[in-house]
């Protein structure tokens, strides 16, 4: 069965925008195209929007690989948020998990039907996920503390090493010389 892209959304993010991880927020917001017939989304239950790589950030990396069978694609692995389905349009402003790591995304609303299928979407981006595209910096977990004392250790270590070097050559030869 081929999902529909049946629904708009959009997202408060500028084009090349880089978000902080853990410090910005994307606005995220989502309706059913007006352009379909009504009652075309009478089967719909639940909106599950996610954060998806695009395909500068999929390159050379397998664990993000876009495949056309939903259950083993790895495009989409960033849930920003799941809700029932309303026709009004919908909104939801997420902070930027500090787990995402560094690179290029989109957004994607995906809408499923009581049996939990994927029955329809929408996405940020046109459908060679060219534009629209928006970057994150992830943190890098390193602290300038972390750096000062990571230098002393390893100038200690060195010093340690010459120093415990002078001393073993200074008891060879005075044990060569009694």
């Amino acid at each position: 069965m081929a999902i529909q892209e049946n629904s708009s959304c959009h997202c408060f993010a500028q084009a090349g925008q880089v978000l902080k991880a853990g410090e910005d927020n994307v606005t995220v917001t989502w309706s059913l195209n007006t352009t379909f017939p009504a009652g075309t989304d009478s089967d719909y239950k639940t909106v599950k929007v996610k954060l998806c790589y695009a395909p500068i950030s999929q390159q050379d990396r397998a664990w993000r690989k876009t495949v056309d069978e939903l259950k083993k694609d790895k495009t989409c692995q960033h849930k920003i948020v799941d809700k029932p389905y309303s026709p009004s349009t919908n909104t939801f402003t997420w902070t930027v998990q500090k787990d995402v790591p560094t690179a290029t995304y989109f957004i994607r609303a995906y809408v499923h039907n009581s049996a939990d299928k994927e029955v329809a979407f929408g996405q940020t981006t046109d459908s060679h996920k060219a534009t629209n595209l928006f970057e994150i910096q992830a943190i890098s977990g390193r602290h300038v503390s972390l750096d000062i004392a990571s230098v002393c250790f390893s100038v200690f270590s060195v010093v340690a090493l010459f120093g415990f070097f002078f001393l073993e050559k200074r008891k060879a030869k005075a044990s060569q010389k009694s």
